[in-house]
């Protein structure tokens, strides 16, 4: 692919040190802000919004000095996302009050990028078939303080019977053969195998089929991948676009011009086209595959960053379809046409903490008796701890209240989950236990100081933000009463209760460390 040259430039990069990033929470707090922190060195990534590099720290260095373990990182400030990989939801056109999917999410640097983009509005559906990895999905959510995404664990087959043309994005980040991280992550190379491009390939189809399904027209739907095999590049989007005449791609090379060469990036190669397909792919391609000019690679020998590759595609049907959908927008129920109120209904009772199964807005004056029950005492909760400026940003949501068990949430739109594997249904407002409210730790990372009536900062990388983080109760004013929202630099990282002279800690015991 490369020829002689090219290639000893590639292997050269493995000797480089390779580049680390950080991006930015705009949820919580502004690149000004941060960087004033002075936390540690960085500098801008050209073609993220918010995204830095940084300097990787030396073997054996003191544990303040690596960014995933400090404060600033448990309190959402920052996300650590290896720099390449920022490209994706960066040129995916994301933008507030869409109805977007991240249908292959975890651990989730693009959704929690996306979040960010959209400012809290729309709806973000973010996915992750395998169970394990969609718990951590749902904790990264938490911690960014993303209020708009709701967290499912299904298979891109069954969201599709689901959420037919639905969504106004869609982001396909295919699992791949991965050849894109030998440099960082040394089990791609030990799992490699022709075989296993073969097979990443055919699943990549698989999950593009049920994409395009679940994309409205007009919509966009972006195809990325961090490994370099053509079969799983240029030959996966040409054959999905002979398969798929309603898409067309974006000319990404000649939208961004000169930045091109300015950021390391090179366009898509059509001749890459025969390496590895089989004369029936390379015949059902042969009208498609000039098409792939316009996808983009980003390889390390070019730039600051691992292997990419990226399509963007939009969608555009004809006939009948296009009319239904034009039928919809008119009348107010296409996607993105606004959120749901606040229903009368609630959902199946489900364990705390485990996986959800959402059943959709049946009636149930029992459970609506619960609800209400349950929205009054969030009600007295939001009086006595929030002032008006949460409400506002709640509401910014256009959520629905459920109804889960004992637990309350803000979900972006009523009846979403209906039928659904769900791990986190919106925004996880709090418990009822008893004849009280007790607030969510999810809750408190969605809301800033001037939010709420009582807060308390502790500064970034003090002994104090450490043994809240371990989960120790800290001295306090002996006036201070109820719930208190405890910051570092401003941002918050969870919950305490003062009593006494003392903030009893509410950080969950789960996410405790030994700081």
């Amino acid at each position: 692919m490369l020829g002689d040259d090219g290639y000893q430039e590639y292997l050269a990069s493995f000797d480089r040190k390779r580049a680390a990033g950080v991006r930015v929470n705009p949820l919580v707090i502004s690149d000004a802000e941060f960087l004033s922190l002075h936390l540690f060195r960085t500098e801008p990534v050209p073609f993220a919004e918010h995204g830095y590099y940084y300097e990787l720290p030396e073997e054996g260095a003191p544990q303040e000095e690596r960014p995933g373990k400090h404060p600033a990182h448990e309190a959402g400030m920052y996300y650590m996302q290896e720099p390449s990989a920022m490209i994706v939801a960066a040129l995916s056109g994301a933008r507030p009050y869409e109805r977007i999917l991240d249908l292959c999410a975890a651990p989730g640097g693009k959704s929690t990028q996306l979040a960010g983009m959209m400012n809290g509005q729309g709806l973000l559906v973010s996915n992750e078939i395998n169970e394990g990895r969609a718990r951590i999905l749902s904790q990264n959510m938490e911690r960014m303080g993303v209020r708009n995404a709701v967290v499912t664990n299904e298979s891109a087959e069954k969201l599709a019977e689901r959420f037919p043309s639905f969504f106004d994005r869609i982001i396909v980040d295919a699992p791949c053969s991965g050849e894109g991280m030998f440099r960082k992550e040394e089990q791609a190379l030990s799992m490699w195998s022709e075989e296993n491009v073969r097979v990443c390939a055919g699943r990549q189809q698989e999950i593009l089929r049920h994409a395009a399904v679940m994309l409205r027209d007009g919509g966009t739907l972006v195809y990325s991948t961090c490994t370099f095999a053509p079969l799983e590049d240029e030959i996966s989007t040409a054959l999905f676009l002979a398969e798929h005449p309603e898409f067309r791609l974006a000319d990404l090379p000649r939208q961004l011009g000169e930045k091109m060469e300015q950021w390391g990036l090179s366009a898509g190669n059509p001749d890459w086209c025969d390496i590895g397909a089989s004369p029936e792919t390379i015949q059902k391609i042969r009208d498609t595959r000039s098409e792939v000019r316009k996808t983009i690679r980003l390889w390390p020998q070019r730039l600051r960053g691992e292997g990419h590759f990226l399509a963007v595609m939009e969608k555009h049907s004809f006939g009948e379809s296009a009319f239904a959908a034009a039928a919809q927008a008119e009348s107010g129920s296409f996607p993105g046409a606004g959120g749901a109120a606040l229903p009368d209904e609630t959902r199946a009772a489900a364990p705390r903490g485990k996986r959800r199964k959402g059943t959709g807005g049946r009636k149930d004056s029992g459970n609506n008796n619960a609800l209400q029950s349950a929205l009054q005492l969030w009600n007295g909760f939001a009086t006595e701890y929030l002032t008006e400026e949460a409400s506002g940003a709640l509401q910014d949501s256009s959520g629905a209240a459920m109804l889960y068990g004992d637990d309350l949430y803000l979900a972006p739109e009523d009846a979403l989950t209906q039928g659904l594997r769900v791990l986190r249904p919106g925004l996880h407002l709090g418990t009822v236990k008893k004849d009280r409210f007790e607030p969510a730790h999810a809750l408190a990372m969605a809301l800033r100081p001037v939010q709420v009536r009582q807060s308390i900062d502790f500064p970034d990388d003090t002994a104090r933000a450490r043994a809240f983080l371990r989960g120790e109760s800290v001295p306090c004013d002996s006036l201070l009463k109820g719930w208190v929202l405890i910051t570092t630099g401003g941002v918050s990282m969870g919950w305490a209760k003062a009593a006494g002279g003392m903030l009893k800690n509410h950080y969950p015991k789960g996410l405790r460390r030994p700081y």
